[in-house]
């Protein structure tokens, strides 16, 4: 049995004290982790979150190696210890039932880097107890208002408004900086960023007992005619798929999800899987979803307040992305900010805060354009994005910088988006070249004309989000 901590029963702050340096909505992935972070430079820091007990999430599962390097920068890797946490070597890509191993591509040493698996809410819990652990961090159980509170002659924020745990009255905190990483669903966003939230599919979860996977140690992604499914271990014996499922999803009342499963997403899976898959979906009472999101990112600029995490920038869950950005954020805004001795002065805050947004983008715009650009290949709901599903699934075959470069991408390891343009450009190429010499040469004039057809969908994929990253 693996246990987390219990924190719901926190004391009451320290009263009357309600001035703090930094005031962070949201104990999650970045919350916790920028809390010890700014505590570690000797800032007051306020945490805030609605409900402490243990989360019980289906994504968030899943750390790239390029996250656990920041734990480690952190000081937090010990939070990946005693929750049962499983080593990810990388992936298996199945394309009809037909296999192609990428590993994680070695680093300058020639190590191959490791990922790690495993329980959201244990990990979640454990950053929340190192978070204790910190002086300087006090953690208050509370529910955040949307309205934070403003100076009314320069319309700076200056804190926030929130109803303590089992009580009906709002107090006030302040703070010289709020950050906002309260996730996906944030209620403060809209009266901050105009930019809108996009969800085009939702992931539908299960948790599987003592699956034999076809690869040990590696996340298996399951591509056919359907948007595709993944599949990874989180514990000793569990280990969850995540089934992907474009527009509006069958219904759960009428068993009609259920059915979906067993007939339509059953037998795409590898036989080792099935078994566990078949009893999951039959004894499972409610299959759990998750929207999966896009939001570019958006340059903080109002004076005290700081959007970071889910709640600022989202993209596809199916690369695993979300924590390793999460947490590399959290290691470049420390580094920014060390030499701040005073959080008030909020011109220098926000040249910090520009200096974040470019800073960042050699990591997260390939993060954010690779989820979505990899994303829109897999499900390929079209036949020209079926074209470049087959020509991807050929150029991982062909092995070396073919499959290191992508998944070095992938993994947080490579920080390139040069070498992502490049590569996503070779891949429609040479999809082109694969369509060709599949087809009849008498078939070759079609193939001259859908090739240009083919291009331009490439193009149509990943040109949009380039450009929402270069805002």
């Amino acid at each position: 049995m693996v246990s987390t901590p219990e924190l719901r029963d926190l004391p009451r702050p320290p009263t009357p004290k309600r001035s703090f340096d930094v005031a962070i909505i949201g104990a999650g992935i970045l919350g916790n982790a920028l809390a010890v972070a700014l505590a570690k430079q000797g800032r007051d820091v306020l945490l805030l979150e609605r409900d402490l007990s243990e989360p019980n999430r289906i994504v968030g599962e899943l750390l790239q190696p390029g996250g656990v390097r920041a734990l480690h920068e952190l000081g937090l890797e010990g939070c990946l210890e005693g929750i049962d946490a499983v080593p990810c070597h990388g992936y298996q890509v199945r394309y009809h039932d037909d296999p192609v191993h990428i590993p994680y591509a070695p680093d300058e040493n020639g190590v191959r880097p490791q990922g790690r698996s495993f329980h959201h809410g244990r990990f979640i819990q454990k950053l929340r107890a190192a978070s204790k652990a910190t002086k300087g961090v006090t953690m208050v159980e509370a529910t955040v208002s949307k309205n934070l509170v403003k100076n009314s002659a320069s319309g700076h924020i200056i804190g926030v408004r929130c109803t303590l745990k089992g009580t009906k009255d709002e107090i006030c905190y302040f703070a010289a900086l709020t950050v906002v990483a309260d996730g996906c669903k944030s209620n403060i966003r809209s009266e901050f960023i105009t930019k809108q939230v996009q969800v085009k599919s939702n992931f539908f979860g299960l948790e599987l007992i003592d699956t034999k996977m076809p690869l040990k140690n590696h996340g298996i992604v399951c591509l056919s005619n359907r948007a595709p499914v993944l599949i990874y271990q989180i514990g000793t014996h569990e280990t969850r798929a995540l089934v992907d499922i474009q527009g509006k999803a069958p219904s759960q009342a009428d068993g009609s999800l259920k059915s979906y499963m067993l007939g339509a997403v059953l037998p795409t899976l590898p036989e080792d899987v099935k078994p566990s898959f078949k009893k999951a979906v039959e004894d499972s009472k409610s299959i759990r979803s998750m929207p999966n999101s896009w939001l570019p990112p958006t340059m903080n600029q109002t004076p005290g307040v700081m959007f970071l995490g889910d709640s600022m920038n989202m993209r596809h869950p199916l690369t695993g992305g979300g924590m390793t950005v999460a947490f590399n954020d959290v290691v470049l805004i420390r580094d920014l900010l060390k030499d701040v001795e005073d959080l008030e002065d909020t011109d220098l805050v926000l040249e910090k805060l520009f200096d974040f947004h470019w800073k960042r983008r050699n990591l997260t715009s390939v993060v954010n354009i690779l989820a979505q650009a990899l994303y829109a290949l897999f499900a390929a709901n079209d036949p020209n994005l079926a074209v470049l599903q087959k020509g991807c699934f050929a150029y991982f075959q062909r092995g070396g910088v073919c499959i290191d470069h992508p998944v070095g991408l992938l993994s947080g390891m490579l920080r390139r988006p040069l070498v992502l343009y490049t590569h996503f450009f070779l891949v429609a190429f040479y999809s082109i070249w694969i369509m060709y010499k599949t087809t009849s040469p008498f078939l070759w004039p079609v193939c001259f004309f859908r090739s240009f057809a083919v291009f331009y969908t490439a193009c149509v994929v990943i040109l949009p989000y380039i450009w929402s990253e270069l805002q």
